[in-house]
């Protein structure tokens, strides 16, 4: 396996992250290294197999900051998916103690902000701390078709949609709008998952799952739902960015933040049912009234998929 370390000073092989990231044939596994510090750099990675570990969240932190509605020369919007601080493909990736931001700021000013973008076939994400306002972390595959033209303009847009397996432990994720969204199986076990406030009726939304109900779809366990100084009941655990997404939900902590309805529709596609919101000992102080209690069936796919990571 290749190792390479980056740092700010002479003593490490690169002073930046993609400079590492670029030394790397495709098919060569590799663990890199990365010394504390701000690494002020929007990531490519397209490799089969790379580990990219920091000396903690708060120590080692990539940061970038362009937003969905900035204009670009060839006259068109950024969107949401070239909007990303790290993008990642391949077969395999590991990233661990490391903070990854999207600065760009409030949605409502700047567009959609995505902070770490995924489209590789099995993650695996420890002690990491995602930060941007909508749409946070992506999630690959998209979609199979966009609502809007050039709606999914970016990496991989026009690629085959592959299935993807996504594993998230002891991180913390913080945004407002749908900040954890796509089509992938994901399970996320133990975090802390913080809703910004945006002063509105409607705070936020915490998941907006794509994929398709035979799937495992966006799984939450042993989560912490908390906010900074959202109001009463002012953000949805869930709205279905697809007819079929689904979250699951396995004993988790809610903040008052949280509506007691769990899930909203879609605005515009009010219609659309066949969502999955599935929800098992929660820790509240009140119930949520709109779930389908999760079944035997969702808490194995749940443990199904944190089993498949230590194959």
């Amino acid at each position: 396996m290749l190792e390479l370390s980056v740092g700010h000073n002479g003593r490490y092989d690169f002073y930046s992250i993609q400079e590492a990231l670029n030394q790397v044939p495709y098919g060569t596994k590799a663990l890199i290294r990365v010394k504390k510090g701000l690494y002020r750099e929007k990531l490519f990675c397209d490799k089969k197999d790379i580990t990219l570990l920091g000396e903690g969240p708060e120590e080692t932190v990539i940061t970038f900051s362009e937003g969905a509605y900035e204009m670009l020369p060839e006259g068109r919007k950024r969107g949401t998916f070239r909007s990303y601080t790290a993008f990642f493909s391949g077969k395999r990736v590991h990233l661990a103690h490391l903070g990854i931001k999207n600065e760009a700021g409030d949605g409502r000013t700047v567009g959609q902000s995505v902070a770490l973008y995924l489209d590789v076939r099995q993650s695996i994400l420890e002690d990491i701390h995602l930060y941007s306002h909508q749409d946070t972390l992506f999630l690959a595959p998209l979609p199979e078709k966009e609502r809007e033209v050039d709606g999914f303009l970016g990496p991989r847009c026009f690629s085959r949609r592959v299935s993807a397996e996504v594993l998230v432990k002891n991180s913390v994720i913080q945004g407002d709008i749908d900040f954890i969204f796509g089509g992938a199986d994901a399970l996320f076990d133990s975090c802390t998952l913080v809703s910004l406030n945006r002063g509105e009726k409607i705070n936020g939304y915490v998941a907006a799952p794509c994929g398709k109900k035979e799937e495992r779809g966006l799984v939450f366990y042993r989560c912490n739902f908390c906010s900074e100084g959202c109001s009463a009941e002012s953000v949805y655990l869930m709205r279905p960015w697809r007819p079929e997404g689904k979250a699951t939900f396995l004993c988790c902590t809610y903040g008052e933040h949280i509506n007691r309805l769990g899930v909203s529709p879609w605005s515009g596609k009010e219609d659309e049912h066949s969502y999955t919101f599935a929800e098992f000992d929660s820790h509240s102080s009140f119930p949520l009234e709109r779930k389908t209690p999760a079944s035997l069936l969702e808490e194995k796919a749940a443990f199904s998929l944190l089993a498949s990571f230590s194959k």
